[in-house]
């Protein structure tokens, strides 16, 4: 439907500043560096007149000018024209460069860099491709500086899509600067005669004739993809037609203008072509499996002679020859790669790719040279030893001559390894290249990926440790106790066997050999990510701690260290007590403390002439009382002793003389007036105190005895100072008591006369008969705020007993408090003024979330009867009586005034307590409002706090946030209250921008796309336009996510970008600290200056239960502890999703923030830091500062590729191990599991194990070696050791074991066992057949009961139908096995792996409320029958329908490649196995090992399947209208049934056990029928077969289901089972006193507010 264009921005409307008007009354336009760059943006001098166009000199500048010749929209220049004028002014305040002159000319030295930053990228670009720039180096020309950036800038404004191809835009900006370069040098066109004009002129021409060209044709090879599910080499992505542009030929292709009759609109793939399998792994990773089959082919041959140490093996001779057979192996392994390249991409082949196939053939040849040479070089060595029956001169020169060939071989790497530890030798050019392209291909990143030496040493010495380990343990522990067994194997015979039906495998136990060595191999390739694994958190904690993280671990530690957290405050920020007063408001605000801990926690400025620092009254305490004690267990002992005692605390020293002096300046300058004759008393008492104190005869002068009853009096006149209201002469009263009793019992010995001769008496007797203070006492005005506050802190000192260790009571409150002042003893750069700040943005892409949530969403009960503001109030109780008091204090009086007057008060507290929009929006303007704060700290002084009209602006130049929300047209067209609660968020946020992607239809029906920006202006009181640019097209054609970010980069600010997700918060202290962080950019690390600065991220969204808590724990390691590894000492951390800041110049000419090619970058936040490493960026990482807060895909990648292969052989394996091989090993892992127990199945079931082995157990400790390799896995040790080392640094190591402990009794190790079974199922499906797709972060935090249904629709095939095969094999191998017997052998050998299937079962149980509740067992199982026989229509949901969600399940089968269905049909055939070996133990086979045994029991199953085939026909056909017919049926198989049993056990050894038995071999092998029919399911769909196959399934489903609910039920009948589950998964809760219980049982009477 076509809706008009809501314009509503004015003529003169701007964004941040008003660069288009001089003469604007702005603050920002006042600044000298602002106008310079205004000022030369108008110097026109005497360029030509655009042609066509109306030119005004005196209202337009030189982006005007470029916009109207080569036709960029008026809107993209008005926006590009902000962003040069605030980065070049900002650039300049940055810098240490003297101001600039009256008449605006800014320093050259800012534009030249700027110019070199934004064009490096070109710069590389058209240096690698050999061609000649067309910037012309004319640095003393400011104008055509400017309009090279400016052309730059307005190219890449309006470049939409393309952005996310850099050399494409490097390829358009080379060629629109020549023909700037011909406007600018009066270039005569030759066919004209006229001056030149640019082939890309007119209205909107840059649009319509080079960006939507390009964009269509993105566009239309998108759609090729079928929404991802197409094979990745059958389209091209966005990388693909980057890539175009790494070679000249687009120069002669493409040409200028654009020729869309090329070869770029060809179908073939670029530079790379991603392919589904599991080969990625070696191919990109090669030299890695290089080394470990190396090695594993040395210590297999050095263990073969068992030795007791590896190195004796090799004193004999043959030995040593046989382990130069590892270079047939070497070559062997590089020949594979050689062949498995044009495997992979021999899609790219063409005419056009001679050099591709040219490099291919040769690297083949070369192999397969050296491979041939190895081989018959060491054959000659044997043919001459076994001649010679030993090793002769001659076979000696035979085995010289291999070792030089080995040499030469080896020199390559020999070569690498110099120069990798002598970086600065350089080669000739043409040499490099042609090396580069031998090894690497034609490839323009990737070059150069070289770190420091002292880095690399590191990282060398990491891996050399964990190599070792590996290593070691592999050969005593694996290697060696497999070879005893094997030789065990080989020496056994055929005729050993118990039966001979398995010798179609092998007669000498290849296959059983076999067999042992898979489980044993693929643990070997896997066990460097567990040795990584265990030393990484060792490290990375030893790390944490040089960096002096861990100063101050919570609140105890604060306070006793708080005197140099103040100091380092005033350091690292700015001055203590404004920061101090700021932040404790903050935490007010958030309602994380309440209003009598702000009074606490606050640092007051000093005044009231109190000579010490004033600390907080929390820090204070009981301090003072204390004091008092010791004066009087001390009062007759000297001044100095009893000071002595004091001083041993500081704060108690700084209570006392606190308390003193403001008691002293109350009483002389606030309350007594200083004319009365008691002012004069109270002025010599102090006297007489001081000197007493100076000349240290206090306790000589004074009774300390009677300072507990002038502590009383004091209290008592302090409470009546605290009424405003209070009469001044109950005040005077009170003085009146106090002076009563300080006279006559404070002074040891004065009498009344010594007392008036002192002046501390009236000299009149009469005045002592008469009460003193009657009318000198000040009355004190009600609105005096300070005069109060000092009052109150004073009672609190007074008043304290206790030492306030609780306070602050929250527990968020306590841990930002505490990692704050942690963070200040942190290295971090000296913050520089606001205005010489590194000025950024903040950029959040927007989709479908919550903003805020609603009075209905806030009221509306979930299926278990809790609402979410019921669940708030009980988790945060204490918050929600903060909420309620500053709710009261702003005026509320009636409780009901909550859902009314303060309603937006009520949804703003619940939704900044959910990962909802506005917290977000609220945690990322504390960046705006710390730089208000440091701005004025700045401009102000101790005694001057005015601030000009430039630094009010300073804030917005500085900083701006950004949401890209390109839903919000939707929204606003729909009505939906989304719309406006963002339009209220822009309403109360200044800095907050928001752009959308608005939708018009034209009057030809067509649609029109714009990219726009609102800001809300307060004078208008509404939301205004800024920009609206238009699109050539839709904006999602990729993957959202990184084109929402890629819609939205265009109107940040800032030589920085901070990319923040919708599930991610901040705080204002932090906040205090983004100057600091920002200065990092200008600091080398190691060698290079960061491009990416990573930020520590904590999980704010843990919540109650221990799966929250689990969760949290694994994600706060890695984003702390892991990253920390990463960017130190791996130098290999990339960009993870989490708030790292992007050096915004060098992200947004090199292809932007992330990657958003379809499906290959679904994991987009990766590909950034990925391709920041390619391009020779740097990632760091930082911890002084915090933000609270799929792999199968970028296995295929091109960027995996080239990092494996580009990267240095140490830096390769970091990158391996802590990205897609961690998943990658984790599902070898379990695949050793399938191989073990399979093994062990194929041993019971032989009779191998039996006739072999034996009962001796030592020859079996390859098995157990195996096995309890499983076991370190299994226990999830390594998912909590990080999190041990993280706590043990943060909390404490004692606190950390006992956290450790806790999170093992509440099962964290089933629940770190059940999500690595769903990491390995989904991370192999996607390899081989992919359907990767991008989730949304979930935002529902009630606690709710998941039905069974939804559980088994989860988990079935991930988990439960894994853990029943498991069980299954661990049955059969426990009932044929004889090690069953030796039950100690037996648990070692099953425990694990028992583990694993107990797990896999009953974690979703486990940790689901409710989940052993016996009523909602049985609803469960009533639901779960219902939604297996739903049978509904096409059009029914998985929700509803078994069948629906059983078609969804297969549907990667219909996309997937030829060799996938092929796997997935092998990989099927295991289930055959059972049946294959079990029907030979049936008693009716009579221990016959024939074959036909095997064949008679598939006539069995295709009777039984016959029989199945038949009821199904007759029930379909009769079941309605004849059902007689039916019941019939049923009657004569049963009698056909019974009859066949009894002739069965009449003529053959059948046994009554037999139908048991033969279950265990029969039912797999339907499943595997189901399994391998779901495959062919195009070939069987329309057939009769398919039904029953759908039939069949149904009821397998059925079994599945019943074998998982069984136990469950169980242990639901069984009493307390459930308190137990409840406790073990709100643990945290009970501790905190909430009664979980009844929540989730809908047993508590919920309150309305």
């Amino acid at each position: 439907m076509s809706r008009p264009c809501n314009r509503l921005s004015l003529e003169g409307g701007y964004n941040l500043i008003p660069v288009h008007n001089l003469d604007a009354n702005h603050p920002c336009v006042r600044y000298p560096e602002v106008r310079a760059v205004l000022l030369s943006l108008r110097a026109l001098g005497n360029l030509r007149e655009p042609p066509y166009h109306t030119w005004h000199s005196s209202s337009m500048d030189l982006l005007d000018w470029l916009g109207l010749f080569f036709g960029f929209q008026h809107d993209n220049v008005k926006n590009q024209r902000e962003h040069l004028v605030l980065h070049l002014a900002n650039a300049h305040m940055c810098l240490s460069l003297p101001p600039v002159d009256n008449n605006g000319t800014f320093q050259a030295i800012v534009l030249r860099e700027f110019r070199r930053k934004l064009l490096g990228n070109y710069t590389n670009w058209w240096s690698y491709l050999g061609k000649a720039s067309n910037v012309d180096s004319l640095e003393s020309d400011t104008r055509r500086e400017l309009l090279y950036v400016g052309l730059y800038l307005l190219i890449w404004g309006e470049s939409a899509n393309l952005r996310f191809m850099p050399e494409c835009i490097c390829y358009i900006f080379h060629h629109m600067a020549m023909e700037l370069n011909k406007i600018l040098e009066d270039y005569i066109d030759e066919e004209t005669g006229r001056p030149w004009i640019p082939s890309i002129s007119g209205e909107n021409a840059f649009l319509n004739r080079v960006v939507k060209p390009i964009y269509d044709t993105i566009k239309a090879e998108v759609a090729k993809s079928k929404n991802g599910t197409a094979l990745h080499d059958t389209w091209r992505n966005y990388d693909d037609f980057n890539e175009y542009f790494w070679s000249k030929s687009c120069f002669y292709t493409l040409n200028w203008p654009l020729d869309f009759n090329s070869k770029f609109t060809s179908e073939r793939k670029t530079g790379f072509v991603e392919r589904r399998t599991f080969w990625n792994v070696y191919r990109s990773f090669d030299r890695l499996w290089v080394m470990l089959f190396l090695f594993l082919h040395v210590m297999v041959i050095l263990a073969w002679e068992e030795k007791k140490y590896p190195w004796l093996a090799l004193d004999n001779k043959d030995v040593k020859v046989r382990v130069l057979s590892l270079f047939i192996t070497w070559s062997g392994m590089r020949l594979f790669h050689a062949l498995l390249e044009p495997a992979m991409e021999f899609s790219r082949v063409s005419r056009q790719t001679s050099r591709l196939v040219l490099r291919m053939v040769l690297r083949i040849l070369v192999a397969a040279a050296w491979t041939g040479a190895f081989l018959f070089c060491y054959t000659r060595i044997w043919v001459q030893r076994n001649h010679d029956k030993h090793l002769s001169n001659e076979a000696n020169q035979r085995v010289t001559f291999f070792l030089g060939l080995a040499f030469l071989y080896g020199l390559p790497e020999l070569v690498e390894l110099v120069l990798f530890f002598l970086p600065r030798i350089w080669l000739n050019s043409k040499v490099f290249d042609l090396l580069s392209w031998w090894f690497h291909g034609d490839c323009y990143i990737g070059q150069g990926l070289t770190e420091g030496l002292v880095d690399r040493i590191k990282y060398v010495l990491f891996w050399v440790l964990v190599l070792g380990t590996k290593f070691t343990v592999s050969y005593f522990f694996q290697i060696k106790p497999t070879i005893n067994t094997t030789k065990q194997l080989l020496d056994s015979t055929i005729a050993d066997y118990e039966w001979d039906w398995q010798a179609i495998f092998s007669v000498s136990n290849k296959f059983t050999i076999g067999l042992l060595w898979l489980s044993v191999v693929l643990i070997y390739l896997a066990d460097t990510q567990v040795w990584y694994s265990f030393y990484s958190p060792f490290v990375g904690a030893a790390t944490w701690l040089l960096q002096l993280l861990g100063e101050i671990r919570n609140i105890e530690q604060l306070r006793w260290r708080f005197r140099f957290f103040a100091t380092a405050i005033q350091f690292n920020l700015l001055r203590q007590e404004e920061i101090m007063i700021t932040g404790v408001t903050t935490f007010r605000e958030e309602d994380i403390i309440s209003d009598e801990e702000v009074g606490l926690l606050q640092l007051p400025p000093n005044s009231w002439e109190i000579r010490v620092i004033r600390w907080p009254c929390f820090l204070l305490g009981n301090e003072l009382l204390r004091a008092l004690n010791l004066a009087m267990d001390f009062y007759d002992e000297p001044d100095n002793w009893l000071w002595y005692n004091i001083c041993k605390n500081e704060y108690r020293r700084c209570a006392v003389i606190e308390t003193y002096d403001c008691i002293k300046y109350l009483m002389l300058h606030k309350l007594i007036k200083s004319s009365t004759e008691e002012h004069s008393i109270l002025k010599a008492l102090f006297r007489e105190i001081d000197h007493s104190i100076e000349t240290e005869k206090f306790t000589k002068t004074f009774r300390t005895i009677a300072l507990l009853q002038i502590h009383s009096k004091l209290i008592k006149l302090v409470e009546l100072l605290l009424e405003p209201n209070e009469s001044v002469n109950e005040i005077a009263d009170a003085m009146q008591s106090l002076y009563a009793i300080v006279v006559p019992y404070l002074f040891k010995a004065k009498t009344m006369d010594q007392l008036r001769e002192d002046e501390l008496a009236p000299k009149s007797r009469s005045a002592m008969a008469r009460w003193l203070f009657k009318n000198t006492v000040e009355s004190q005005d009600p609105s005096n705020k300070d005069f109060y506050m000092q009052v109150k802190r004073l009672h609190t000192i007074l008043t304290t007993r206790d030492s306030m260790h609780t306070i602050p009571v929250n527990n968020e409150a306590r841990r930002r408090l505490a990692f704050f002042s942690n963070s200040l003893f942190m290295k971090m750069p000296q913050a520089p003024r606001v205005e010489e700040m590194i000025a950024f943005s903040v950029l959040t892409p927007f989709n479908d979330e919550a903003v805020l949530y609603s009075k209905k969403t806030l009221k509306t009960k979930n299926e278990d009867g809790i609402s979410i503001l019921y669940y708030l109030q009980t988790i945060y109780d204490d918050e929600w009586k903060n909420f309620i008091e500053r709710m009261r204090r702003e005026g509320m009086v009636a409780a009901d005034e909550i859902w009314t007057t303060k309603l937006r008060d009520l949804r703003l507290w619940a939704s900044y307590r959910g990962q909802t929009f506005a917290r977000t929006v609220r945690g990322m303007m504390y960046y705006y409002r710390a730089l208000q704060l440091l701005a004025f700290l700045d401009s102000s002084s101790e005694t001057d706090i005015t601030v000009t009209k430039e630094e009010e602006g300073i804030d917005l130049m500085n900083y701006t946030y950004v949401v890209s929300c390109q839903k919000y047209w939707e929204h606003k067209a729909i009505g939906d209250p989304r719309a406006e609660e963002i339009i209220d968020l822009l309403k109360h946020n200044e800095a907050l921008r928001m752009a959308y992607v608005d939708q018009i239809s034209t009057e030809s029906d067509e649609k029109e796309y714009y990219s726009v920006l609102l800001k809300y202006d307060r004078q208008l009181q509404r939301e205004v336009e800024i920009y609206r640019i238009k699109l050539p097209g839709p904006m999602n054609i990729g993957e959202g996510k990184p084109e929402n970010q890629n819609h939205g980069i265009v109107f940040t600010r800032g030589d920085a970008v901070q990319t923040i997700d919708m599930n991610q918060d901040n705080y204002f202290e932090e906040a205090l600290k983004i100057r600091n962080l920002l200065e990092e950019f200008k600091h080398h690390h190691g060698i290079h200056r960061p491009t990416i600065l990573g930020v520590r991220e904590h999980i704010f969204s843990g919540s109650v239960s221990s799966v929250a808590w689990f969760m949290s724990a694994q994600e706060a390691s890695f984003v702390t502890l892991f990253q920390r590894l990463f960017a130190n000492l791996l130098k290999i951390r990339m960009h993870y999703g989490h708030p790292d800041v992007f050096d915004r110049f060098w992200f947004m000419t090199r292809g932007g923030l992330s990657k958003a090619s379809k499906v290959i970058n679904i994991s987009e936040d990766i590909f950034a830091g990925f391709n920041c490493t390619l391009r020779g960026g740097s990632v760091t990482h930082h911890e002084y500062i915090q933000v609270g807060k799929e792999s199968g895909e970028q296995f295929l990648s091109r960027d995996v590729y080239r990092l494996g292969q580009r990267l240095d052989f140490f830096r390769m394996l970091s990158f391996f191990h802590t990205t897609i091989g961690y998943f990658f090993n984790t599902t070898v892992i379990v695949l050793s599991v399938y191989g073990f127990l399979w093994g062990q199945l194929y041993l019971a079931l032989s009779g191998v194990e039996n006739s072999v082995l034996g009962n001796d157990t030592n020859s079996k400790k390859a098995l157990s070696a195996v096995i309890n390799q499983e076991l370190i896995i299994q226990f999830g040790l390594f998912m909590t050791l990080p999190a041990i080392l993280e706590s043990s640094v943060e909390i404490g190591f004692l606190e950390a074991i006992w956290e450790f402990l806790v999170m093992q009794l509440q099962l964290s190790t089933v629940f770190y066992t059940f999500s690595m079974g769903t990491r390995v199922h989904f991370f192999g499906r996607t390899v081989l057949h992919g359907g990767a797709t991008y989730r949304q972060t979930g935002h529902n935090f009630v606690v709710q009961h998941t039905s069974f249904a939804e559980n088994y629709r989860l988990y079935a095939r991930s988990h439960f139908i894994k853990a029943i095969e498991f069980g299954l094999i661990l049955m059969v191998y426990a009932t044929y096995t004889p090690s069953a017997k030796l039950t100690f052998f037996y648990i070692d050998m099953s425990l694990t792996c028992w583990l694993l299937v107990l797990s896999w079962i009953f974690a979703p149980f486990l940790f689901n409320p409710s989940g052993f509740d016996w009523l909602k067992t049985v609803d469960d199982f009533d639901d779960f029958m219902n939604w297996i026989w739903y049978r509904g229509s096409i059009f029914a949901k998985a929700t509803e329908s078994w069948e629906s969600w059983w078609y969804e399940e297969q549907h990667h089968l219909l996309t997937t490649s030829l060799w996938g269905k092929l796997l997935e049909i092998i990989l099927n055939l295991r289930f055959f196995f059972f049946q294959y070996g079990i029907v030979y133990h049936l008693g009716i086979s009579g221990q016959s090992g024939s074959v036909f045994v095997y064949l008679w029991s598939w006539i069995f199953i295709l009777t039984a399947f016959g029989i199945y085939l038949t009821m199904s026909y007759v029930r379909d056909n009769y079941g309605a209208k004849k059902h007689i017919y039916v019941r019939l049926a049923k009657f004569l198989s049963l009698i056909l049934g019974i009859l066949l049993v009894i002739a069965l056990r009449q003529f053959t050894a059948f046994k009554y056990v037999d139908l048991f038995t033969s279950l265990l071999a029969l039912v797999p092998t339907g499943w595997g029928l189901i399994s391998i029919a779901q495959v062919f399911r195009p070939l069987l769909r329309h057939t009769r077969l398919w039904d029953s196959v759908v039939s069949l399934a149904r009821y397998y489903e059925m079994m599945f289901g019943v074998i998982v609910m069984g136990p469950v039920a169980v242990l639901s009948w069984m009493p307390g089972f459930q308190s137990m589950q409840t406790r073990i998964l709100f643990n945290d809760a009970f501790s905190k006193g909430l009664q979980m219980f009844k929540i989730i049982t809908q047993k508590v009477h919920q309150k309305d507010v």
